[in-house]
């Protein structure tokens, strides 16, 4: 091939190169990219969105520590990990949800048991009818937080009083005569600044000493084997009864009850708490 035909080659080569990558930019250029990632945060499909999940390692945030620091029932900055009697406390967390919790209501109705509900503010404000009924049919409530921020504890504390407050008000604005005597920090990511806030609202702490990790959906098994091996005499037992598909803690709760109750006395824990 004569050499003018080759250099006719080779430049026309470059120019097709040159068009392709061209037109593969412009490509690029009109697709949307995708929506930056929610992971570490659920949202119930039936609710409003609220982050469900503990931190996920962030160095700055204080870690939970679910095991107690004194045999008196303590835990993190003195949180209550204990009923301190032998009475168990079942507590469901991240409701109410109008799908999960009428079928944790329900259970409990069918074998007499009491139990305690840690609400989210926003969900009390949504679903009041669902506070409502909790509060009628014996159940204790507690203060959750306003919509689940597992760093609410680093926020300031005026942040974090007008957070409970808020969520004081949501709870009180369905059951006017409710005493919420408790709250649960979410992730059990307790501060020196939460528990400042609870002093001065009167609420008690509330942590566990019994958490199947059902808010990952391990499972009925699962959920089912953690709490029946680790539940003993005085133990408060965390659930959830919203947050996410909660179908297996249902489930669970279905098969544990009748066995606890044989081997327990289960308790609301008493709104005189202080």
């Amino acid at each position: 091939m004569p050499g003018s035909t080759l250099k006719a080659v080779a430049v026309v080569t470059v120019v097709l190169a040159g068009l392709l990558a061209s037109a593969y930019a412009l490509g690029r250029s009109l697709v949307a990219e995708p929506h930056p990632s929610t992971a570490g945060a659920t949202t119930s499909a039936y609710g409003p969105r609220y982050a469900d999940q503990p931190p996920s390692g962030d160095p700055g945030t204080p870690s939970p520590d679910p095991a107690p620091d004194a045999a008196d029932g303590t835990g993190p900055y003195g949180a209550h990990v204990s009923t301190g009697s032998a009475r168990v406390a079942l507590t469901f967390d991240d409701g109410p949800d109008p799908r999960w919790t009428p079928q944790v209501l329900a259970l409990l109705d069918q074998y007499g048991v009491k139990a305690t509900f840690c609400v989210v503010g926003e969900n009390a404000e949504s679903y009041p009818d669902l506070v409502r009924s909790i509060a009628a049919e014996g159940h204790t409530l507690c203060n959750h937080s306003w919509k689940h921020d597992v760093n609410l504890g680093r926020r300031t504390p005026e942040t974090i009083r007008t957070d409970l407050v808020r969520t004081n008000d949501a709870i009180l604005a369905a059951v006017p005569n409710a005493h919420v005597a408790y709250y649960r920090q979410p992730g059990g990511v307790w501060t020196p600044q939460v528990m400042s806030a609870c002093a001065q609202l009167g609420l008690t702490p509330l942590h566990w000493s019994v958490d199947p990790s059902d808010w990952k959906t391990p499972g009925a098994t699962a959920i089912e084997a953690t709490v029946r091996t680790q539940t003993g005499p005085g133990s408060i037992v965390l659930m959830h009864d919203a947050g996410g598909d909660r179908s297996g803690t249902v489930t669970a709760l279905q098969r544990l009850l009748p066995e606890l109750l044989a081997r327990f006395e289960l308790e609301p824990l008493p709104t005189g708490a202080a």
